[in-house]
């Protein structure tokens, strides 16, 4: 039986082969290597017993990490559809969406979580805050960014999980 340590070892040999599995169950190389990154947070946190088969173990977590963000996705979308029939009902005409403008309440609301937002990132480490920059701003991949600044997709992947858990915890879930 292997210890996290094992399946940290397990994760970065298997990391390619992981991904590409993630890439083919999302479609999304950028989906891919935010699930990636997930799967890194979690296998760090390192909250699981001694692992018989870590490869299988991983597999298993990367397939829940998708089930978790398409059943997540359906509840947004089934929230949002409900929302917008409640609230502004569809035009019988043309079926287009009414959108109101939105009220000064909630554009204070946007600017101000904004600027937390912007205070959050100005607070990361700069190999972390430049990597979540041209991921999640320029829309670059792992890939790219590790070939652009010269270091290994496995580091890219270990800024971003640093950005990511640093983000979650100044401006909670």
């Amino acid at each position: 039986m292997m210890q996290d340590q094992g399946l940290i070892g397990a994760l970065e040999s298997g990391r390619a082969e992981i991904r590409r599995f993630l890439v083919a169950r999302t479609g999304s190389e950028a989906d891919a290597d935010d699930l990636l990154s997930e799967l890194w947070i979690k296998v760090r946190a390192g909250q699981s017993g001694p692992v018989a088969s870590p490869k299988s173990y991983l597999y298993r977590m990367a397939n829940n990490l998708v089930l978790d963000r398409l059943r997540a996705a359906r509840r947004r979308q089934r929230r949002e559809a409900e929302w917008t029939e409640e609230r502004h009902g569809l035009l019988h005409s043309t079926d287009e969406v009414v959108e109101p403008a939105p009220t000064a309440e909630q554009m204070l609301i946007e600017v101000e979580q904004a600027r937390r937002l912007a205070e959050a990132i100005a607070q990361l480490p700069p190999g972390a805050q430049r990597v979540l920059r041209r991921h999640k701003l320029d829309g670059l991949s792992h890939g790219e960014i590790a070939a652009e600044l010269g270091i290994s997709r496995s580091a890219v992947e270990k800024h971003m999980a640093v950005a990511m858990a640093h983000l979650r915890r100044l401006m909670g879930d």
